[in-house]
């Protein structure tokens, strides 16, 4: 991998991780069209780099990361359904995801949803939890719900949980918001778990890795913080009916290179 592939990928990865579109989806599209689905090494890169994306969380929100131990709880409680189904049905889920065409057609189903939420939900952006402190556990708890929905690749946590959040009545805001901090225990401990697999059952990292892998999580963080500043800002003022378009293009997209024989491979 070069480090112009490397910083292509990152940018990919910060971009779609924290928005309503599938990063899966997306990081099949971008690596097939570079030719390296196939290396062994991006498929290490494409988990390792989101550590940048989880840092991103945690700097630019750090005040809430300190504000009150009952925070850590409320994502504790959120993390639990996402970790009891990821280990029971670890193998399901790992079969799923060597599937490109679930990850087209969760794409597209997803972006029909999305099509409708402000509908279904209401198009002003008002709610009544008007902020991450008035979050209670219940809430928590069925936003965890809807997260393990996510592990159907193309999804998108973010959608998922986003959404579980509007149904708990939290605001657009709030909503994206506590996306972004559940993400942190759960891409920590997902991403964490996949480098141990794949460290364990390969030649791990060499010394020309180090470099695309530093340079690689620079900048998912860099532009994941940007992603979410313009994310909620667009959100609570647009809602979410041009990310159920542009899922249902990019979930078309590979569909039509699929029928064409494009081998596309999720890394």
């Amino acid at each position: 991998m070069t480090i112009i592939e490397a910083v292509v990928l990152a940018i990919v990865e910060g971009i779609t991780e924290f928005l309503p579109v599938s990063s899966t989806g997306h990081m099949i599209i971008a690596s097939s069209l570079m030719g390296i689905s196939h290396d062994e090494f991006t498929k290490s890169f494409t988990v390792a780099i989101q550590f940048g994306a989880i840092l991103s969380v945690v700097v630019l929100y750090w005040k809430r990361f300190f504000k009150s131990i009952n925070f850590y709880f409320k994502l504790f409680v959120g993390f639990i359904p996402a970790a009891i189904l990821g280990f029971l049905l670890g193998d399901y889920i790992d079969a799923m995801l060597e599937n490109v065409t679930v990850v087209a057609i969760a794409l597209i189903a997803g972006g029909v949803v999305l099509l409708f939420v402000d509908r279904l939900f209401g198009a002003d952006i008002t709610g009544d939890v008007s902020t991450t402190e008035k979050i209670g556990y219940k809430n928590a708890f069925v936003i965890g719900v809807f997260q393990c929905i996510a592990m159907i690749p193309g999804v998108s946590r973010s959608a998922a949980t986003i959404i579980g959040g509007l149904t708990q009545k939290l605001t657009r805001k709030v909503a994206a918001e506590f996306s972004f901090f559940l993400a942190v225990p759960t891409m920590f401990a997902a991403t964490g778990y996949k480098l141990y697999t794949l460290y364990s059952d390969g030649p791990g990292f060499t010394s020309d890795d180090y470099m695309p892998l530093i340079i690689g999580n620079v900048v998912a963080f860099i532009i994941a913080i940007f992603a979410m500043r313009s994310f909620v800002n667009y959100l609570t003022k647009h809602g979410f009916k041009i990310f159920g378009y542009y899922r249902i293009i990019v979930g078309t997209i590979i569909l039509v290179l699929l029928a064409l024989g494009v081998d596309l491979q999720i890394v």
